[in-house]
């Protein structure tokens, strides 16, 4: 991304970490050899971010892990209300690492694919409403 970048304790830098992995996401199945794992990866990845800018935007202390179960339950532990569309973001965890290397993860369908997509833009959709970020 051009420009110039924000302090990481800044919840809009990591926002746009968390936009640029999911553009990653959306586009990349046009590339012809990605590994829609990969890309489902990268889905994750976007939610992962925008849920711990949502806990820097509320002050609150993160654990540094792929698991979304526990990001969102820290989000709800510090007050929020999580819709159910976020919730069932915590199912891309299973994204996060086995899906990375071969061998270790049944191949991606187009239809599971098109669904971590759509999980990650619910939950970014979600944290820039909260942050109040564009």
């Amino acid at each position: 991304m051009s420009g110039s970048r924000r302090s990481p304790d800044d919840p809009r830098e990591w926002l746009r970490r968390a936009n640029s992995s999911f553009l990653k996401a959306k586009q990349g199945s046009d590339i012809p050899g990605i590994y829609l794992e990969d890309l489902c990866y990268d889905a994750q990845q976007a939610a992962e971010k925008a849920l711990k800018a949502v806990l820097i935007y509320l002050d609150k202390p993160f654990p540094y892990v792929h698991d979304l179960a526990v990001l969102i339950t820290r989000l709800e532990e510090g007050g929020l209300n999580i819709p159910d569309g976020v919730k069932l973001a915590a199912g891309l965890t299973d994204y996060a690492v086995e899906a990375r290397y071969p061998g270790a993860f049944e191949p991606v369908a187009q239809d599971e694919y098109k669904e971590a997509v759509e999980l990650a833009e619910e939950v970014l959709r979600w944290a820039k409403a909260v942050v109040g970020a564009p």
